[in-house]
């Protein structure tokens, strides 16, 4: 699709998964890329497997470093002069029940996962309001509507980016500023692997629904037809379980925590 060529697209976690798989089909559409993570080898990797290298610049970024995201912003803009969209994708997600996570797992998700996207955002921001142009695409996921068990930390960040993000979309509405929440549900990633449990130490198990989920590849396009058709929200895989579960918790959500409570998670 025309929409994306010559746009400048910054991608956070873009060393894997979902971010990953966006700047491969992002690349493919002609757009110029800056992609962010901690990992500069998987950023080079991932850089390597792209088309139109030329087009694609790399910016290490580490989302629990707060006092780094200012000037991590700047050299964004700087790369290629400025950016029309901003892709919030880094992040980790947490295995565990509430009476068994330690606060400083509590705290460590909302950090990654919700803090860091309001700095980034709140840094990027007057870039936008100043070219009267800008789009920031937030992934969120399906835990960012319901709530199941051993969830609670990585729900709870979620369920806080869509209040700030839907804040925000309504504040920037006249400023020709979008926003673009996506909410993918089971998608073939590491994001269960990598999780952390109560204790921080990683969960290292994907789990069948992860193992079975929906191709990211295929996710990748779902979110590019999203952004390009200026959708306020979007849900992204298969018109399966996940898709089902935001229908019911929409019309019965009392019948979605009888569902959930038989759920747990591995």
């Amino acid at each position: 699709m025309q929409y994306f060529k010559n746009k400048v697209v910054w991608i956070t976690g873009a060393s894997s998964g979902i971010g990953e798989a966006l700047a491969l089909a992002l690349s493919a559409e002609g757009a110029l890329l800056i992609l962010s993570s901690r990992r500069i080898d998987e950023l080079e990797r991932v850089k390597r497997a792209c088309i139109n290298q030329g087009n694609i610049k790399i910016v290490t970024l580490d989302l629990l470093d707060t006092p780094s995201l200012l000037n991590k912003t700047s050299e964004a803009i700087t790369a290629f002069g400025h950016i029309d969209i901003m892709v919030h994708n880094g992040g980790i997600s947490q295995r565990s029940y509430v009476a068994e996570t330690s606060m400083a797992v509590q705290r460590k998700v909302m950090e990654i996962d919700y803090f860091s996207y309001v700095e980034l955002t709140n840094h990027l921001l007057p870039h936008f309001i100043q070219r009267k142009s800008g789009h920031f695409v937030v992934i969120s996921s399906v835990m960012g509507k319901i709530g199941t068990p051993m969830r609670s930390a990585y729900a709870a960040a979620k369920h806080a980016l869509h209040g700030f993000f839907d804040c925000l979309r309504a504040e920037v509405f006249d400023k020709n500023i979008q926003v673009t929440i996506i909410t993918p549900g089971y998608i073939r990633t590491n994001v269960a692997l990598n999780a952390v449990k109560g204790d921080g130490s990683r969960n290292a198990v994907t789990g069948k629904d992860i193992e079975n989920g929906f191709p990211v590849d295929k996710a990748a396009a779902q979110i590019l037809k999203a952004i390009a058709a200026g959708k306020f929200e979007a849900f992204v895989g298969r018109n399966g379980k996940e898709k089902l579960a935001l229908i019911v918790n929409r019309f019965a959500p009392n019948l979605l925590h009888k569902m959930a409570r038989k759920q747990i998670p591995r």
